[in-house]
């Protein structure tokens, strides 16, 4: 018997159960993969913009101070483009008045942080390579049986399984889908003249491209295209993608070399119609999965999980079921009141 059962051990399934560190709340994360993939997350191309609000939750839920310095680039300013027009449009760290207006890091440094804070906490168990086949309700409880043939019970049942959530469906919510039929090719690449800490955004009329500053003189370089554009960037050798790279650039950043691998998603985005159902509630990207562009993603992610955690804590100091519905719409509400504007 758990208080809570978390469906995903990816980063928003770890920090929502690290909120509970310092509570007697039972916390089970379940996780289809392995121990040793959870542990050891591969490097994914991805690179996370991180909010000074971010920030200051992953300092309370204990984590920020177990990434290394030397991973963590810091964003001065971000200058936009548009189409073909020689004004940027700028934003800069003095003009709200912090010594910066972000950091990067690498997604899989993230995760495997997370997982490293988890270990050897005594009122969070990780249950791995098992998959959630049902959930049965009453009013006391949630049932969920396991694919390795275990039931556990919890009074609330937390997704977190990304946007393309197999929880979402099974509890019978459903989602409003946008598919962008678009793809978002990532990678790290090595340029010749500095980015000077600033994020470049070029909205062009036929693809949009970023430009995220990180250590050094390297960037990971976001392109969005269509998808034949984006099959023909994946097949090029890397020698002409760094050379149509440094062409699309202008040659603004020099001369540019790939280093590593690219890395292809495609752009859908999602937002949940309900954000809870009986005893059970969506977080992070099951909730709402925002376009990657916009940088609002794992930063809504831990907003919404703050709110959930602040809600449960409230909760149980005053003898409130934590799975009850007035608990969960509370939730529901405050999240939409963020993410709907975004």
């Amino acid at each position: 018997l758990f208080d809570i059962v978390v469906i995903g051990a990816g980063p928003v399934g770890i920090a929502f159960a690290l909120g509970f560190v310092d509570t007697n709340i039972n916390i089970a994360i379940v996780d289809k993969s392995s121990r040793e993939i959870i542990s050891n997350p591969k490097i994914d191309g991805r690179e996370i913009a991180i909010t000074h609000n971010s920030q200051e939750i992953l300092k309370k839920l204990n984590v920020w101070k177990f990434i290394s310095n030397k991973l963590i680039s810091v964003i001065k300013q971000a200058k936009v483009l548009d189409g073909n027009s020689k004004y940027f449009l700028n934003f800069n760290h003095k003009e709200i008045e912090k010594e910066n207006l972000g950091y990067l890091i690498p997604n899989h440094i993230i995760k495997k942080t997370l997982y490293k804070r988890l270990k050897n906490i005594g009122n969070i168990s990780l249950i791995n390579n098992a998959e959630c086949v049902s959930v049965h309700n009453n009013e006391k409880y949630s049932l969920i049986t396991l694919s390795n043939g275990k039931k556990i019970k919890a009074s609330l049942v937390v997704a977190a399984d990304g946007r393309f959530s197999k929880m979402r469906s099974k509890m019978g919510l459903s989602a409003f889908k946008r598919y962008f039929n678009k793809d978002m090719i990532v990678c790290r690449m090595e340029h010749e003249k500095s980015h000077q800490n600033t994020a470049y955004e070029f909205f062009r009329y036929n693809n949009t491209q970023a430009l995220l500053p990180y250590i050094k003189n390297q960037s990971s370089i976001v392109t969005t295209a269509d998808k034949y554009s984006s099959s023909h960037f994946m097949k090029m050798d890397k020698k002409k993608f760094s050379q149509e790279m440094e062409n699309s650039f202008n040659s603004f950043f020099g001369k540019m070399k790939l280093i590593g691998k690219r890395y292809s998603y495609p752009m859908i985005t999602t937002y949940a119609k309900k954000f809870t159902s009986d005893r059970f509630v969506l977080i992070g990207d099951a909730a709402v999965g925002m376009h990657p562009v916009t940088a609002h993603g794992f930063n809504l992610n831990l907003r919404g999980l703050k709110i959930l955690i602040d809600e449960i804590k409230v909760a149980r100091k005053n003898k409130i079921d934590i799975g009850s519905n007035i608990i969960l719409k509370k939730y529901q509400s405050k999240l939409h009141r963020i993410a709907a504007p975004l």
